[in-house]
């Protein structure tokens, strides 16, 4: 069976993700156990909250080190929420601004929208070759948060590759829902709170660590 790590750190109840990774077919463990996160099939990196507390969990446990030397190897990484916003360079929030995983370049910011945070089902707008998304592209996803990643361009990076980037838009404010970049994968929005959707979108995940 696929052997899945939660990575815990410390932020916010993980036990959704758990739960929802077990209903995609992996075997899924909460740790922040080194050894077991190198060697698993695939790391899940949870995050609700600030950016600066997340960080700091994070680097509490050597977390950063692990995401980076799992990708620096080819193996596979999923970010969920601030997850996902950590891996950026920096985070700015009330203005303080702090150091990320810079596994990508870009800030995260506040949302520009009339009402915030953006908080419900919304839609987003996934590339033609999308792997994490296929079969839901259509679909609404459950999103919580005030800070995003805007008006973000890469080109390439490290991983060679141009990252596949999903959007989606709030109150005319236009973010990044979801990225997939060669081993890094990671969404905005949260798939275990996205039913069947989110259930697609894991199982997908799950299934690319075979």
């Amino acid at each position: 069976m696929t052997e899945v790590v939660v990575l815990d750190y410390g932020s916010g109840n993980v036990r959704s993700v758990v739960r929802a990774l077990e209903r995609a077919g992996a075997s899924v463990t909460l740790t922040a156990d080194r050894e077991a996160a190198m060697s698993a099939d695939g790391l899940v990196v949870p995050g609700v909250g600030a950016f600066a507390a997340c960080m700091a969990g994070l680097r509490a446990v050597r977390g950063h080190e692990i995401i980076g030397r799992r990708l620096a190897g080819g193996q596979p990484v999923l970010g969920i929420c601030v997850g996902m916003q950590i891996l950026f360079e920096t985070g700015v929030e009330h203005g303080v601004t702090t150091e990320g995983c810079g596994e990508w370049p870009g800030v995260v910011e506040r949302i520009q929208a009339p009402v915030v945070p953006h908080m419900g089902w919304n839609t987003v707008e996934a590339p033609a070759d999308t792997k994490l998304f296929a079969g839901a592209e259509a679909d609404r996803f459950y999103f919580v948060h005030s800070y995003a990643v805007r008006d973000w361009t890469l080109v390439t990076n490290d991983r060679t590759a141009a990252p596949l980037v999903t959007w989606a838009e709030h109150g005319g404010d236009r973010f990044v829902a979801a990225v997939e970049n060669g081993p890094l994968w990671a969404t905005q929005f949260h798939p275990e709170k996205s039913g069947d959707a989110g259930a697609r979108l894991l199982s997908n995940w799950v299934g690319s660590l075979g």
